[in-house]
């Protein structure tokens, strides 16, 4: 039999295609045998060669030792089985995409371990079986074949058991009590067993939201809200033919509908569904939005594929001109994104991974640095440099935001005290406090403690809070606040200018600095309106007793403008980007050296 590895038999990312011996000697590749099953193998250069020896008479083979050609190997062939090593390159990240990716989701993953412990582990990760090494051949043969037969059976039987249950009247406990539509676990069952009892039919999974339905609550008796959501309800009913399609409500205001795709027109359904709540003839613009999953894999769990039509939806709510979109494989490739920040973010506070960067806030009056804001950056050991932009959403969605906080709190109140012993000079660093943070009861006394920790004053150290915050909870928030200027902490207010109660909110918070947002900068040099909102903002800010820092400047023409209307603090990339702490250092060091020259 001909040997297809590369040098001596290395499995070092070679495509091997293995052929028996006998269909070799006839010129017949096996790979084109449609009974003929395809297995990845993912192991070291031994590993390679045993199993290829045991299984390469029985499967055409694919031989690789990790990297990211995992991921091209299993895009390029349709593979029926895989074997893998999680201790190669990337091999974990690997078993959990196999497990989580609907592409994959039929595919019988072994794990290659040394002991029955690891076997144990990669089972909790998600492993079918596991071979422990060295590898017997009956063994391996036997758990192999057994995982193949499984996985066979568990579709077969679990396809039945969704038939049998598909559109049976949901009982009592299934039903949402408001608007009497399938409730969330009652629509994941039925949904699925709709589409496998007409695997031939194409599904779409639409979801919709309606655009700042906790203001219409706010603005009106619960009693509307409720009255719009039971109206939406019973448009769904009579439109979704319930022999055909399902309807169930989410929570809230989300709705989710499975349909045919030959049985719906989304654009008509959404000016259908705005025209029987025009008819409640309620003073205010009600808009519903959605998001599509077209169906291409109905073995992936519905509410993956919920999640994904909620993805799209997000891409386009809000949007006056879209009111519905499509999920396409982008949006996959953001989810996997997400899935990995979420797999690896306690290992990467563990393993300080984080770093705190520093950008400074300069004086240009005096020309020096007043202070810096301290921002978070991920160094991640496979993926390199993660953004910011991409992590810091999903934590403030799961929670984790509120560890990182504290983490760069910590990170800060270090870096103050280190930087007082070396040189007797403090700078005041800004720091973030997410939104999560203030349903936190202990979040002034963590703050405190840190204080006497490291036996800093109050005014080292300014707390950040974003305007989107003040939309959460008013109340809560200024209570807090306070709290937090009695202590002495400065407050400042970041992104002002983002939202749509700015102008309350000044009335309302006690902030002491308000840090402009960049968008305004960003339009100086073309918009006389915004020169204008922005001059209208810092006399404001002065009358109010509030300092203003503008951040965001990256050119001398926007400096000049802002210089003319009386702004002092300036943050942005025109005097620095944000600097990891010992180049933050050298920065003050020779600011310094600079002063005494002068």
């Amino acid at each position: 039999m001909q040997n297809n590895f590369r040098a001596a038999g290395n499995c070092g990312g070679a495509l091997n295609t293995i052929l028996n011996d006998n269909e070799h000697k006839e010129g017949i590749n096996v790979i084109d045998k449609r009974e003929v099953q395809t297995m990845l193998i993912a192991d070291d250069r031994d590993g390679c060669l045993r199993l290829k020896n045991i299984f390469g008479g029985e499967f055409a083979t694919f031989e690789t030792n990790g990297g990211d050609e995992f991921f091209t190997l299993m895009t390029a062939h349709k593979v029926d089985i895989a074997l893998v090593n999680m201790k190669l390159p990337r091999g974990r990240e690997f078993m959990l995409r196999l497990k989580s990716d609907d592409h994959f989701l039929e595919i019988p993953v072994l794990a290659l371990v040394n002991t029955t412990e690891e076997g144990a582990r990669a089972l909790d990760n998600g492993a079918s079986d596991f071979l422990i090494r060295p590898f017997n051949e009956v063994i391996a043969r036997h758990r192999v074949y057994n995982a193949l037969d499984k996985f066979s059976a568990d579709r077969r039987l679990a396809k039945a058991k969704l038939v049998q249950q598909s559109l049976a009247a949901p009982d009592s406990d299934e039903l949402d009590h408001l608007t009497g539509l399938c409730n969330r676990e009652a629509f994941y069952k039925k949904s699925a067993a709709l589409m496998h009892s007409d695997v031939e039919r194409k599904y779409f999974i639409v979801y919709f939201d309606i655009s700042c339905f906790k203001a219409i609550n706010d603005l009106f008796h619960i009693e509307t809200g409720n009255l719009i959501l039971r109206t939406a309800a019973n448009y769904f009913k009579r439109q979704i033919d319930p022999t055909v399609g399902i309807c169930g409500r989410m929570e809230a205001d989300h709705f989710v509908v499975c349909v045919p795709q030959d049985r719906i027109n989304i654009g008509s359904l959404l000016e259908g569904l705005d025209g029987v709540i025009r008819d409640l003839d309620i003073s205010h613009n009600i808009l519903f939005y959605a998001g599509v999953y077209p169906v291409n894999n109905i073995e992936l769990p519905v509410d993956q594929m919920c999640d994904r039509a909620n993805m799209a939806l997000k891409k386009i709510k809000g949007n006056y001109m879209n009111r519905y979109a499509y999920y396409d494989d982008g949006m996959r490739e953001v989810m996997l994104q997400d899935q990995m920040i979420v797999r690896d973010m306690e290992a990467a506070l563990r393993e300080n991974q984080f770093a705190i960067f520093l950008q400074p806030v300069y004086n240009v009056k005096t020309d020096n640095i007043d202070s810096a804001e301290a921002l978070i950056r991920w160094f991640h050991p496979i993926n390199g440099m993660i953004s910011p932009g991409k992590f810091i959403p999903v934590f403030e969605r799961n929670g984790f935001i509120v560890k990182t906080d504290r983490f760069v709190w910590e990170s800060v109140c270090r870096f103050i005290k280190e930087q007082r012993e070396q040189t007797g000079q403090v700078i005041p660093i800004s720091v973030n406090v997410s939104r999560l943070n203030f349903y936190n009861l202990d979040l002034l006394e963590f703050l405190l403690g840190l204080l006497e920790k490291y036996d800093l004053e109050s005014w080292m150290l300014k707390l950040e809070i974003t305007e989107s915050a003040y939309t959460d909870n008013q109340h809560q928030l200024m209570s807090i606040i306070r709290a937090f200027r009695e202590e002495g902490f400065p407050v400042l207010m970041d992104d002002f200018g983002s939202g749509y109660s700015s102008l309350n909110m000044l009335k309302n918070l006690p902030v002491d600095v308000l840090k402009v947002d960049m968008a305004f900068v960003r339009e100086l040099e073309e918009s006389e309106r915004a020169y204008m909102i922005l001059k209208f903002i810092m006399m404001l800010a002065r009358e109010l007793g509030m300092d203003v820092i503008v951040e965001g400047v990256e050119t001398k023409k926007q400096l000049d403008y802002l210089v003319s209307l009386g702004a002092d603090k300036i943050q942005g990339y025109y005097f620095s980007r944000p600097l990891p702490i010992p180049d933050f250092k050298q920065l003050l060091e020779a600011k310094r050296l600079e002063h005494e020259r002068l």
